[in-house]
């Protein structure tokens, strides 16, 4: 992988262009393969580095893993003969360290063999990310923690889960899906209010069932769970990553260019295409497609009242703080202002300097809030070298120097690869011109 793109801006994209698969849906639903020694079948997998770190340390695990269809990025894994002393090995800590969604297989191994560990995690730099809420809940359950600072490593174990009534903390999305997927092998009813809901969890828990577990409240923040003495295999199919749909929908407006994108899932798409409505971006649902024509202008709505508009990140059915840094990079050629809201994070706006840098006018109040005073193209953005700080960043960075004149430099451009399945390439086939370097 090369290490830095070279963006050569200002050109307008055409075509068609279809989502990868949900890389926050394929984490989890690759760790539920660990709560039955059947084979499940998933579909739609990205071919993303955190994706194919996981499914690496399923196999070391002991999970026989099997590219079942190419095209479709289709696997078969089949848990039947875990080594749970892997958990214990050097090589173990170094696999786990280095990906965040390896803390959904504690749930899943808890349950199924009565403990599980984990390193302390690694992954994005923006802010605090605590992970509180998923041992809680084990110990909810009835598990026993212990954090031993010796060797950094979280530790659970547990005879046997016994249900229980939870409140969450935080209503966070991997939490959620952790301790679902321990419930639905412990004895007796869970309870888990204040759960995320997001179409992830919505589609994790629907395999489940089909795989035999009992849940319902799908798709509320209350979910009801009868444990059940085992789990038999399935097929299942990733959504299309809504991240990436919406990042297309920036760069379309920003890029004036002319894209359909395919195969959108649209009743999952939330407020996501409204808020893009609200920037001023016109879009046309087509069937399951979405149609972005040319536009040389869009304006941003105001309130009802006449006041700024804000758009901040909330839980789900709100919008997702992943593309928060999309909108905000869309409405520096937008015309009108805009205040940005970053609830969740400390640091997910710390690279609006860079788009200062590129001539946007943006005001940073503090590190939760940014003021975006659109341009209405009158000024083009500069052509910079940049470095990506985090995974979102570094798509709004693209779409930034993809809009600007010049040929701009992105590096630490790993951070995109974690995400985006070849979006270079991707690109260039509508148009682009992103060369890695």
């Amino acid at each position: 992988m090369g290490n830095s793109f070279e963006v050569v801006g200002g050109l307008e994209l055409h075509g068609e262009i279809t989502p990868q698969g949900a890389k926050n849906e394929a984490l989890q639903i690759i760790c539920a393969t660990l709560l039955t020694g059947d084979k499940v079948v998933i579909k739609n997998i990205p071919d993303i580095r955190d994706v194919n770190k996981l499914i690496e340390l399923l196999q070391h695990l002991g999970v026989h893993v099997e590219q079942t269809g190419v095209l479709k990025g289709e696997f078969t894994f089949e848990a039947k003969n875990i080594n749970i002393d892997y958990l214990d090995t050097s090589e173990f800590k170094k696999q786990a360290s280095a990906l965040r969604g390896s803390i959904m297989i504690v749930g899943p191994l808890l349950a199924r063999f009565g403990k599980a560990r984990i390193p302390k995690p690694g992954g994005d730099k923006i802010g605090r990310r605590r992970l509180d809420t998923h041992f809680i809940g084990f110990q909810s359950l009835g598990a026993e923690f212990d954090y031993n600072d010796k060797d950094s490593f979280y530790n659970v174990k547990a005879k046997k889960l016994k249900g229980c009534y939870m409140l969450l903390d935080e209503a966070s999305v991997t939490g959620t899906a952790n301790i679902v997927m321990a419930a639905v092998l412990a004895e007796g009813q869970t309870t888990i209010y204040n759960a995320a809901c997001e179409p992830y969890i919505q589609q994790l828990c629907n395999m489940l069932n089909r795989m035999g577990a009992k849940i319902s409240g799908i798709g509320s923040n209350l979910l009801k769970i009868e444990g059940v003495g085992s789990l038999k295999g399935t097929t299942h199919k990733l959504l299309p990553d809504m991240i990436e749909i919406g990042s297309f929908i920036g760069l379309a407006a920003m890029t004036k260019s002319e894209i359909t994108i395919k195969d959108v899932s649209y009743e999952n798409l939330g407020v996501i295409p409204g808020v893009f409505e609200r920037m001023g971006i016109k879009m046309e649902r087509r069937g399951d497609d979405l149609f972005l024509p040319r536009q040389e202008h869009y304006e941003i709505e105001t309130f009802i009242d006449g006041s700024i508009l804000t758009v901040a990140d909330a839980i789900w059915p709100g919008f997702t703080p992943d593309l928060l840094s999309v909108i905000l990079v869309t409405a520096t050629q937008a015309n009108g202002t805009v205040l940005i809201h970053q609830k969740m994070f400390e640091s997910r706006l710390f690279f609006v300097d860079k788009l200062i840098d590129m001539g946007a006018q943006i005001i940073l109040c503090d590190p939760h809030r940014a003021t975006v005073i659109g341009l209405n193209r009158k000024f083009p953005l500069r052509a910079i070298q940049m470095t990506s700080p985090d995974i979102r960043a570094g798509v709004a960075l693209l779409i930034a120097a993809m809009s600007a004149k010049g040929k701009s430099v992105i590096h630490n451009i790993e951070q995109i690869d974690r995400g985006y399945q070849r979006i270079d390439e991707r690109l260039n086939a509508l148009g682009a011109s992103i060369t890695r370097v």
